[in-house]
């Protein structure tokens, strides 16, 4: 692609402008822009950033800066020309910034402000190269600097990896994409693995010495110590110390602080020690007088050591407190260290309980040039610099070094006359020829500038000491000729005077008279004696004595007395100019020993190589002059010392005189006859290869014939210049003789031993290093073709050995690499054997490494040299001979399956193998693995390459592949290959930041439309054949169209329009696009794929591209429209639940929404799309739900997929968790792990149920081991019931209105069963946590169309009564509440809540007049508990009753009330009497103030029986109902005056007086036919009371009746008052929260206790409870604006009517539960049991009325939702009533609020219990009554199933119980406990009404059937 460049001037922003003027454009300071007018210090032009917006700015704002403009048009880029550095920095903090900011928010502390540091540097560094002073080197400094942050930054950031070539970032169009490619591996491996720094370097600073006997000067003297080897490895450093233990000099760093240099990796261990020894200077002895001795000794103090691996496990060691140790006796100081390391305890110890040397160690790494720059700061302030001893690992050229190292080690002395041993002292100096002392030549070590003479320490009294003190003796090389170390001996003496006394002296020359220097070793040297006063200046006088006991000689006596004293030194020369080596003086004076020259050269190769590098120029020129000498008698020998040289110099030790030989061959060399003698000597090796045994010595000249080359043609050169260029033919066919002599070497197989190949390996190894040589005398074409010759004589046979293959490839590689191979002309000749040799290794998949390595070199010079017309035809040659074998290579290392054709071995077939071959590669290259995360440039530029050459590809699928000639093969390669390319991550422009995205769309465009549009114009092609690709094609083509890009969405969807026309013409439907679409579409939305906007564009209407209408639109034009268009739908319902069910299970989402979610879409699979793999994997998903919120009513969810499964032995596949196994196999399992979750979930009913179902099993196996397990399972479970205490939940109305809610809960309703121990208020607040974003609704009125349509969320949350449908158990005698507790709240599908209010004129007189009851009851998809918390109404039902039904409910309820507790108290099941007395007090206290009176005023007036003739059957029951009352008061005072405590006997009078009153207000005078003294008989025996009605139902003709909603709210106290009839009245709405038809007004009356008369004292009567709890269930507060109308204000405490529950009825046969709510504080019983309902003729029904539920007399809170609008059911509306309820305040004023709390409940049954209990249990009582005819209602059936429903129903009620929990009802009741019953049971098939008033048999469920 050709790049075209425009030269333009662009501007940067440099301070922001707000773009307030007319056409004004808005500038952020940085941002580029573009000017496209000038006028007047106005500019007119537009950002970068978003060139569509364009406008005016000050042309102050912005500053001129030059760029270029590459590409222009639409994909123009626009190119700085600044510096490329300063580009990539600007781009890069921008990006940054941004992310920076992120950094913050996420709470990311200390990468923020790392980050912040090296931004900040990153500016500075930028600044200095902006301003443009730096030097050059300086300027790579700091631009290395600056990509090294960057590269930090980008990696810690996550962006990508930058490609540098010499600091600068590279344009990948610039350069090849191999050469791109090993960019970025270079980049990669050097940010993963750093390269381990050859050199290390130790930093030592000195603190302090702490030790509390100081007070003398010391010495410290730091060294590096091998313990394996017992020697030193470096210098000494020295220092001194003050008196107070810190350094002498603390203003001379470089005296305190030293740098251990150049030590190797090797040295970095543990037996590597920092050994520290410490000398006092002072008196002999520590403790000695001051004034002992005047003259001061250096003496032992302490040593100190650390092991240097200690430093390289941490990071820096500042102030490390070193132990200090004194051996136990001197003479062991001069190896202390040694014990130390060794740990020899007995020979040292502490020199103090506080002695410690404070020091700073810190290891450096890297070479010495990156250390000063690094650390600069340590060098700028002085450090001194302490050398290894000896030479370095690396010798440089140039390097000047004179060091002679001598090391004090021992003597021998005698006693000379004294009783005890010498003190002996050690001085030491050096004198020159002239015998003059040398000044300042003996350092003691690093840190102390040299001194003169040397003092060593002294042992106390020893004549053999140790010292194995190292000095080091820098003398220069000329002084060292004549000079000799002289050593003088002297006693210490320890007297007052503390003389110093010499006694002997030694002496050692340092150069021998033949030159060598003093030899590396010990020395032993004659101790002379000699008097104190000799003159030792007169060096004359002892020079010619003998030294050194190893040369004594003579007989003299006085030498031998000397010899039996000695003293013994250590030397080691560390020079480069001066030599020990005797040998090598040798060599280099040849010339005055002609007859030793073939000696010294067979020595050569003794001699240490740091010896002959030291003189190589004179060896070398030594060599050449003995071979100019006599080249026929020393021409093989020079040659053998000269490879021996040249291999020298291959030593890593001295490789780096490299160089110093090139200089040598280039400036010095002047043998310009050797090339002759070196060619021939060559030519005979070479000849020998093939023949010769042993071939080291060949492999050695062979390693070594670069370098000889090198000589020959500099030879050869020479000669020409000297001779005009004579005997050139000669010279050529000489090279040609020797390479006809190579080539056949090489062409030789080897045989046997391998030598032979190894041979030819070494020549390999060297050869492309000759190529350059031989440019300089030959033509590019020659030597090419000598080359090509060479290389092509290799044996091909593919056995040869492995390692010369890959040294032949080498060879081969460097060839490639080399000057030779850069000319076209010469390229032109080699490449067809690279390319050879290429074919071979690639066939047989070796050394693919370097194969690669060498067509990247390739590549790259192809790319340089693009524009010459040699290119093409050698890429031609290229692809002729690899690229098959290439493909193949790729694939086959890839591990995929290929064709086993033998032919594509090494060539193609035919098209269709090259194209189903290159698809598979162009896949391979795109995989994620290919290229790690961060190559994203890699990746574009490959994926640029792959769409240009699909693009080409492309129509030859379309030329050679369509009609007749149609591949399935190969079109589907290349539709799989498309949607993998367009789905790849690094091209998904979406995730990228605004920056990268447009670079990417500037350079590349956006691919994956490109791709796009190319599949759908292929798709369009393929006519008829597109059937081959449905339904396969589906899934691929949908996940492309979930990528969210519109131009992408919009071509790829009209193609599932094509498939489902095509599938329609074939199969006459689209079932399989229709199942295929499905699932893929649940994997794809579950990856995280797809958006509302996908969602939204799929079902829209809007025209998609072109002239592509919206895929509805084309749907709707067929003549398949309806299915089409259903399957649309379904789709789009699909993929809303999906949406929903991913942004559910995001991170933070509470489990209640996340288990709603996944029910809803279990339900849509199961209903709907009828996909049982999927519904089956959901319910699983479902169940992980359910365990993680310790929800174990999960049972649920297992039951459906055990229901799917039968007792057989079908095996079944591994699936999800489940192994292989049979179908009984996995039941069973099944069903153990669902009994474990009802048995934790306290649902033991459910599990026994399980339980016998499985024992079934075991039976019929006879397998008696696991029968027994399981029925000693069921009987615990019948204990945990009878046991174990379960509470009662609670049950909520939940409405979630608006259109911001889950497609799931969007404007519906729903039931939720409320946790344990969870009231109104704490679940509304829970339902605000999972919706924060919702607003609560104050009133429980049905939302209009603005609600349900509106952009918010609206959550009306309000308590609802269960209504069991089974009365069975409820009703049974002598049923334990722990059985009947479970009835009351499980199986649940119905629920309902009622509303008072008043129809007609209110009469303020008697409100009972005209008080209705709207009661709502609500029908669930499923019942309570099941798969979910909480199930949506299905249906609701409202109906109105009269205030003559509710009138009869009240008594009714209040009766059994007070049979209950009779019936108790003469059984002896209550604690106290107290609740009876109360009981008793309300009622006949009521009743004796006017409380019944109300009633007979208003029903049994003769006005309201003319005017209501239907009701007088109702009028009777009302009188019988009273007259029963009476009868049972009667009784019941008689069993109070039985058990009534002393204290309570004027209480019992009164009430007695009263009732007596009470009977004649109703016209009665004596009961003598029904008074008994034996209990009261009861119906069947005991009684029975009901505390619940049945639910409301719709009237007999089916139609639904004044659909009223409006909120009811009762205070959540319970209490007792007394009143009148009129004061019942009052009361009951008191606890209502009334609402007429004017007026939506609520208040929350707090009612209290009080007597009352008729007329005025009206009492509130608060014993009103709710299905809420008592904290939950008040009214929410509304604005004052609702306050305004008396009308339809609540009345006040004495102003309010009667009310009560108001039910429904059903059959009399049929018993209902009703949950009873108790206070919220207390355990509550669970008598929540039905009386006898009566059916009414009218559209009003009415039955018994609940009885009073246990009640905390405490005041309820205002709470902000709106309580159940019902809480009719709670029974505290029947002990409210003041018909039946009297005052308790007289006389029982002082009853606690136990009693009180016990006064409302019930016992289950008379004799059931006689121990008291804390909270009595109500029991039903039936009283006969009368059926006043009329069937029972039945609810209307629907048409269609539930959406939600799981259960498989031709019912219009689901079965809510599963089938594994269902038993057949058999006659008679099990013996065995009851079983839990299916609720919603329907007695008539396809929605028949239910006639029959008779009992329901129990129906059979159905089972969910198999999918």
């Amino acid at each position: 692609m050709i790049a075209f460049i425009y030269s333009v001037s662009f501007f940067t922003v440099i301070a922001s402008f707000r773009g307030t003027v007319p056409y004004g454009l808005s500038l952020e300071i940085g941002d580029t822009v573009q000017i496209l007018e000038k006028c007047d210090g106005w500019y007119r032009g537009f950002a970068l950033k978003n060139p569509n917006i364009k406008g005016i700015f000050p042309s102050s704002y912005v500053h001129l800066k030059n760029a270029c403009v590459k590409n222009k048009g639409q994909f123009e880029m626009i190119i700085p020309t600044e510096d490329s550095v300063i580009t990539e920095m600007t781009s890069t903090l921008r990006d940054w910034g941004t992310m920076w900011k992120q950094l913050y928010v996420r709470n990311e502390g200390d990468l923020f402000h790392r980050l912040w540091h090296i931004m900040n540097e990153i500016l500075d560094l930028r600044r200095q190269v902006l301003v443009g002073h730096l030097t050059h080197d300086r300027m790579k400094d700091v631009k290395r600097h600056i990509t090294a942050r960057l590269d930090w930054g980008n990696e810690q950031l996550g962006l990508d990896l930058v490609p540098r070539k010499e600091y600068a970032m590279v344009d990948p169009e610039d350069i090849s994409i191999t050469e791109l490619y090993r960019l970025m591996e270079h980049r990669h491996r050097k940010k993963d693995t750093p390269v381990q720094a050859s050199s290390h370097h130790l930093f030592v600073q000195m603190k302090s010495l702490m030790c509390s006997n100081l007070g003398e000067e010391l010495e410290v003297i730091f060294s590096l110590f091998d313990s394996k080897e017992n020697r030193p490895i470096s210098e000494r450093f020295f220092l001194r110390l003050n008196r107070n233990g810190l350094p002498k000099a603390p203003d001379k760093p470089e005296r305190h602080c030293s740098l251990f240099v150049d030590l190797g990796s090797s040295e970095l261990r543990k037996d590597i020690y920092i050994t520290v020894h410490i000398i006092r200077i002072g008196r002999m002895g520590a403790g000695e007088k001051k004034n002992a001795c005047s003259v001061q000794y250096r003496r032992p103090f302490g040593c100190a050591v650390l092991s240097i691996a200690d430093l390289l496990t941490g990071e820096t060691k500042d102030d490390l407190i070193l132990k200090v140790y004194m051996c136990n006796t001197e003479s062991e100081w001069y190896q202390i260290h040694e014990n130390i390391i060794k740990k020899l305890n007995a020979r040292y110890n502490l020199t103090g309980s506080n002695a410690g040397l404070a020091v700073s160690l810190q290891l450096l790494h890297g070479d010495i040039e990156q250390i000063r720059r690094e650390y600069s700061s340590v060098f700028s302030h002085g450090v001194s610099i302490t050398r290894k001893l000896g030479f370095s690992n690396i010798i440089m050229p140039g390097e000047m070094r004179n060091d002679l190292y001598i090391t004090i080690e021992r003597g021998e002395f005698e006693k000379g006359g004294k009783s005890v041993a010498r003190n002996v002292e050690v001085t030491m100096f050096i004198v020159d020829s002239s015998g003059q002392t040398l000044k300042d030549f003996i350092s003691f070590g690093s840190g102390e500038p040299p001194a003169s003479e040397y003092h060593s320490f002294v042992l106390y009294h020893n004549n053999s000491p140790r010292w194995s003190e190292l000095l080091k003796l820098p003398i220069p090389v000329d002084k060292f000729r004549g000079a000799h170390i002289r050593f003088e001996f002297r006693h210490c003496s320890t007297k007052e005077k503390g003389e110093k006394k010499l006694f002997g002296f030694s002496f050692v020359p340092l150069m021998q008279e033949d030159g060598r220097t003093l030899p590396d070793g010990t020395h032993e040297l004659i101790v002379h004696k000699c008097e104190e006063n000799t003159n030792l200046q007169d060096t004359t006088r002892y020079l010619k004595l003998p030294f050194s006991k190893g040369i004594f000689l003579g007989n003299n006596n006085q030498a031998m007395k000397a010899t039996k004293e000695s003293f013994c030194i250590t030397s080691f020369l560390c020079s480069t100019k001066l030599t020990q080596n005797g040998d090598m003086l040798d060599l280099l004076k040849w010339r005055t020993h002609p007859d030793k020259i073939t000696g010294c050269l067979s020595k050569l190769k003794e001699i240490d190589g740091s010896e002959i590098v030291k003189f190589l120029q004179d060896t070398l020129d030594t060599l050449f002059g003995i071979l100019d000498e006599n080249s026929q008698k020393y021409g093989s020998k020079v040659f053998d010392s000269l490879v021996h040289i040249i291999n020298l110099l291959q030593d890593s030790k001295f490789h780096h005189f490299k160089p110093v030989m090139d200089t040598y061959i280039e400036s010095h060399f002047a043998g310009a006859l050797a090339y002759r003698d070196l060619i021939k000597v060559l030519k005979w090796y070479v000849d020998r290869i093939t023949e010769a045994e042993r071939q080291e010595h060949i492999q050695e000249v062979l390693k070594a014939q670069e370098y000889i080359f090198k000589y020959i043609v500099q030879s050869r050169r020479l000669f020409s210049l000297a001779t005009g260029g004579q005997n050139e033919e000669e010279f050529r066919c000489c090279i040609q003789e020797l390479l006809m002599s190579v080539r056949f070497f090489l062409s030789q197989e080897s045989k046997g031993s391998g030598a032979l190949s190894q041979s030819q390996a070494v020549f390999l190894s060297s050869f492309p290093a000759v190529y350059s040589e031989l440019l300089k005398l030959f033509d590019v074409r020659e030597v090419a073709n000598l080359v090509q010759d060479t290389l092509g004589s290799l044996p091909t046979i593919l056995h040869v050995d492995d390692s010369l293959q890959a040294i032949k490839l080498q060879c081969i590689g460097k060839t490639v690499e080399s000057q030779l191979y850069t000319n076209p002309d010469s390229r032109y000749i080699l490449l067809p054997v690279v390319l050879h040799h290429l074919h071979i290794h690639l066939q047989e998949q070796k050394d693919l490494i370097m194969c690669a390595r060498i067509l990247s070199n390739v590549f790259c010079l192809i790319k340089k040299n693009s524009s010459e017309k040699s290119v093409l035809e050698e890429i031609d040659v290229i692809v002729t001979s690899l690229l098959d074998i290439l493909l193949r290579t790729i694939l086959e290392i890839t591990s995929r399956p290929q064709p086993s054709s033998s032919a594509m071995r090494f060539q193609f077939q035919d098209v269709t193998d090259f194209l189903l071959q290159i698809f598979t590669v162009f896949r391979i290259l795109i995989r994620p693995e290919m290229f790690p995360k961060d190559w994203t440039v890699m990746r574009l530029v490959a994926n640029n390459v792959i769409i240009t050459t699909v693009l080409y590809l492309s129509d030859a699928l379309r030329k050679n592949f369509l009609n007749e000639n149609f591949d399935y093969k190969i079109w589907d390669s290349y539709f799989y290959l498309a949607v993998i390319f367009i789905n790849q991550l690094c091209l998904q422009l979406e995730m990228f930041t605004p920056s990268k995205k447009k670079k990417v769309l500037e350079k590349y465009g956006d691919m994956r439309v490109t791709m796009g549009c190319e599949i759908f114009s292929m798709w369009q092609n393929l006519g008829e054949h597109k059937l081959h690709f449905i339904p396969a094609l589906i899934g691929p083509f949908l996940e492309v169209t979930l990528i969210p890009q519109p131009d992408l969405r919009n071509v790829m969807i009209p193609i599932f329009h094509d498939m489902m026309d095509w599938e329609q013409r074939r199969s006459g439907n689209f079932k399989q696009v229709e199942a295929k679409l499905i699932d893929k579409l649940d994997s794809l939305m579950s990856e995280g794929k797809g958006d509302e906007t996908y969602r939204e564009l799929f079902n829209s209407i809007i025209p998609l591209f072109g002239p592509y209408p919206s895929l509805l639109k084309k749907i709707e034009r067929e003549t398949w429209r309806e299915s089409g268009v259903s399957l649309i739908a379904t789709v789009t319902r699909l993929m809303e639940r999906l949406l929903d069910y991913r942004d559910c299970m995001k991170m933070g989402e509470v489990d209640g929404k996340k288990i709603g979610c996944t029910v809803s879409l279990l339900n849509f699979y199961k209903t709907e799309l009828n996909k049982e793999e999927m519904y089956i994997r959901y319910i699983h998903k479902l169940y992980d739900l359910h365990l993680k919120a310790q929800n174990f009513t999960a049972a649920y969810t297992l039951l459906l997929y055990d229901e799917l499964l039968e007792w057989s032995d079908r095996p079944l596949r591994e699936f999800l968790t489940y192994p292989m196994q049979t179908e009984w196999q996995r039941k069973e399992h099944l069903h153990l792990t669902i009994i474990q979750n009802f048995d934790r979930g306290k649902c033991w009913e459910n599990g026994i149920i399980l339980c016998r179902k499985i024992a079934e099993q075991y039976e019929s196996y006879y397998d008696y081991r696991n029968l027994s397990k399981m029925r000693m399972m069921e009987a615990s479970l019948y204990d945990k019931i009878m046991d174990q205490q379960r509470l009662e939940p609670e049950f909520f109305r939940v409405g979630f209105y608006g259109k911001k809610f889950p497609f799931f809960l969007r404007n519906k309703e729903f039931v939720c069963r409320g946790h344990d121990y969870e009231r109104l208020e704490a679940f509304q607040q829970r339902m605000l946590n999972e919706f924060p974003h919702a607003i609560a609704m104050q009133h429980a009125n049905q939302p209009d169309e603005t609600i349900f349509q509106a952009e918010a969320q609206y959550l009306q949350i309000y308590a609802v009564t269960p209504i069991p449908e089974s009365q069975e158990v409820l009703q049974r005698e002598g049923v334990p509440d722990n059985i009947k507790s479970f009835y009351k709240v499980n199986h649940i599908w119905k629920f309902r809540y009622d509303r008072p209010f008043h129809k007609g004129t209110k009469d303020k007189e008697n409100e009972f007049k005209s008080l209705w009851v709207e009661r709502t009851s609500l029908y669930l998809v499923q019942s309570l508990p099941g798969i979910s918390r909480w199930f949506e109404v299905e249906k609701r039902e409202v109906v109105e009753m009269s205030p003559l039904e509710n009138a009869i409910e009240v008594l009714e309820n209040k009766n059994q009330q007070l049979k209950t507790l009779i019936s108790q108290c003469q059984t002896r099941q209550m604690q106290n009497i107290n609740p009876l007395t109360m009981c008793l007090n309300g009622v006949i206290d009521a009743a004796v103030n006017g409380g019944v009176s109300r009633y007979q005023e208003a029903f049994f007036v003769k006005e309201y029986i003319l005017s209501h003739p239907e009701d007088g059957e109702k009028i009777a029951r009302l009188r019988e109902l009273m007259l029963e009352q009476a009868q049972i008061l009667e009784f019941g005072l008689a069993v109070h005056e039985k058990f009534v405590p002393q204290d309570m006997r004027p209480l019992h009078k009164k009430l007695v007086d009263q009732f007596f009153v009470m009977k004649s207000s109703l016209g009665i005078q004596e009961f003598s036919a029904c008074m008994q003294a034996s209990p009261i008989h009861f119906p069947n025996g005991s009684p029975r009371v009901c505390r619940n009605s049945a639910p409301a139902s719709v009237s007999p003709d089916g139609t639904r009746v004044i659909p009223r909603r409006s909120p009811l709210s009762y205070p959540a106290v319970n209490r007792y008052s007394s009143s009148s009839l009129s004061s019942q009245a009052s009361a009951e709405v008191s606890n209502i929260t009334g609402q007429s038809e004017s007026s939506d007004e609520v208040f929350n009356m707090q009612p209290s206790p009080s007597t009352s008369s008729l007329s005025s004292t009206h009492s509130a009567s608060p014993n009103v409870t709710s299905s809420a709890p008592s904290s939950a269930r008040a009214s929410p507060l509304l604005s004052d604006k609702h306050k305004h109308s008396r009308e339809n204000s609540c009345l006040s405490p004495r102003e309010r009517p009667c009310s009560a529950i108001y039910p429904t009825p059903v059959e009399p046969s049929q018993r209902m539960l009703f949950n009873h709510i108790g206070d919220g504080a207390l355990p509550r019983s669970d008598p929540n049991l039905s009386a006898p309902e009566k059916a009414s003729p009218a559209r009003h029904t009415t039955s018994i009325s609940p009885s009073p539920a246990g009640r905390s007399p405490l005041k309820g809170s205002v709470q902000s939702f709106t309580p159940s609008p019902v809480e009719y059911h709670s029974p505290g509306l029947i002990s409210n009533s003041p018909v039946l309820s009297g005052s308790y305040s007289s006389g029982i004023s002082s009853l606690s609020r136990c009693s009180t709390s016990e006064t409302s409940g019930f016992e289950n049954q008379v004799n059931e219990q006689s121990a008291p209990v804390p909270v009595p249990v109500p029991m039903p009582l039936p009283v006969p009554v009368p059926t006043y005819g009329g069937e029972e209602p039945v609810r209307k059936e629907s048409k269609t199933p539930p959406p939600y429903s799981v259960y498989e129903r031709t019912l219009r009620r689901p079965v809510p119980l599963p089938h594994s929990l269902s038993i057949p009802v058999t006659p008679e009741p099990p013996a065995l406990p009851p079983k839990p019953l299916a609720a919603r049971s329907s007695h008539l098939e396809n929605g028949a009404r239910r006639t029959d008033p008779g009992p329901r048999p129990r129906p059979l469920p159905r089972k969910v059937s198999q999918l």
